[in-house]
């Protein structure tokens, strides 16, 4: 199995291009089953979800092929579909792959998705899911892991979401776009990534108003516009606001591209707040890390509030700042499992419930460390790039479903970091 290894204490200085974000591209992918068309979407990462989804919806009998002349560049081509089940086997190793379930029961009346996986971060139930569906008028069944719906045709209704959900409000929104009459999302998710999902729909006629707001109105149409479309999915912003948390722990000055600014305040004050200098620029963010961080409060939220995907980046700041800082999980109730790891390589941390108080080190050292999910990956990543000493970081294959080439962007600016296989990482440990 593949490992990282870092040895740490390196400055970081230098810019890094921010890819695509994978959470706007899985809905944009998943929503060419409402119609029938050709779809280019650009700026699209090459990471394995994307292959994931690329070949589910395959499966579902969606050609989809990467462009020769620009590599995150998409081609999907829809007529018909050959099958309305997306199997188990996919679905397992991905939470995003519920999001074609909305698209093939509106478009194709029926669907058989598997129960979805993903990270082991806490419950992330699909029940606001299928209660919108049923609200729209759907027959809902749940048989063997698999949901099972069908509907001749979906129709308007108002729906209340006990809770913020990004998925469901994506789900729902799709499948709204062909129901009959006005779909209504109240207390719907305000992500970007649910706003791009609306803009890239619009271009194919749908009418959509209100995403982005806790509000979203849906105004059903009989199908969308033939032709050829194109989107071009919005930076991530949990990447670029990784690699700024990169440039803030090695004190280092770092350019971070093709990101959206405005999507990535919550994290910009945070980092602000800590000691950091930041300039914001259109499609950029530079910061220069201080000297030693200072220790800041933080609470996971639904956006605009400081996203549950960097806390564990935030995580590994803090275990070097100066003072005590306590940062509280309150998303996903099993979101902290890296805090063990961080301890190994010399973290003070302490977890009481939801709540990790943090008493800041003036260093940390390497150490061999797990990951135990995507974003948790990415954290000891960060805390191996300031430890004294070696570390190596397994189980990356988490890593791989959201970062397209983190190793490369990182030694690009000057890290000490190389991925190694299983057979050189196997070697290592036998020699140490």
């Amino acid at each position: 199995m593949d490992q990282i290894i870092v040895q740490g204490g390196k400055s970081l200085s230098g810019e890094i291009t921010v890819s695509g974000a994978k959470n706007a591209a899985l809905p944009a992918m998943a929503s060419v089953l409402l119609g029938d068309g050709d779809y280019e979407l650009s700026n699209i990462p090459r990471v394995v979800d994307i292959h994931t989804m690329a070949e589910l919806l395959r499966r579902l009998g969606v050609q989809a092929e990467w462009s020769a002349e620009q590599a995150n560049r998409l081609a999907l081509t829809v007529r018909g579909v050959q099958s309305c089940e997306a199997p188990y086997e996919l679905v397992k190793t991905m939470r995003a792959s519920i999001l074609v379930l909305g698209p093939l029961l509106a478009r194709w009346g029926r669907a058989n998705v598997s129960l979805p996986g993903g990270c082991a971060i806490g419950a992330r139930p699909v029940d606001l899911h299928l209660m919108g569906l049923q609200k729209m008028g759907a027959e809902i069944g749940i048989a063997h892991g698999y949901i099972e719906a069908k509907a001749t045709r979906l129709k308007g209704a108002t729906i209340l979401f006990d809770q913020p959900t990004v998925t469901g409000t994506e789900n729902l929104m799709m499948a709204a776009t062909l129901a009959q009459g006005t779909t209504v999302l109240d207390n719907a998710a305000c992500e970007p990534e649910v706003a791009d999902l609306a803009a890239c729909l619009i271009r194919r006629g749908a009418r959509i108003s209100g995403a982005g707001t806790r509000r979203v109105v849906i105004e059903g149409i009989e199908r969308l516009t033939d032709g050829l479309h194109q989107h071009e999915v919005i930076p991530d912003r949990i990447e670029a606001g990784t690699y700024l948390v990169a440039g803030a722990i090695t004190r280092g000055r770092l350019t971070v591209g093709n990101c959206r600014p405005s999507h990535m305040q919550a994290v910009i004050q945070k980092l602000q707040a800590a000691g950091a200098e930041m300039r914001e620029e259109a499609d950029r963010v530079v910061i220069d890390g201080p000297s030693r961080p200072t220790a800041v409060d933080a609470e996971t939220a639904p956006y605009p509030g400081f996203p549950t995907d960097m806390q564990a980046q935030f995580m590994a700041l803090m275990a070097v700042a100066k003072g005590q800082s306590v940062i509280s999980e309150l998303v996903f109730e099993q979101r902290l499992t890296h805090v063990a790891e961080l301890q190994r390589m010399g973290a003070r941390i302490q977890v009481q419930g939801v709540h990790a108080k943090i008493q800041g080190v003036e260093r940390l050292s390497g150490a061999p460390v797990m990951a135990s999910d995507l974003r948790a990956s990415a954290g000891l990543v960060l805390a191996a790039l300031v430890a004294e000493g070696e570390s190596r970081i397994q189980r990356i294959y988490h890593l791989d479903r959201g970062y397209e080439r983190m190793v490369e962007k990182l030694r690009g600016v000057g890290a000490v970091i190389e991925r190694v296989s299983g057979d050189r990482a196997g070697a290592g440990r036998a020699a140490s």
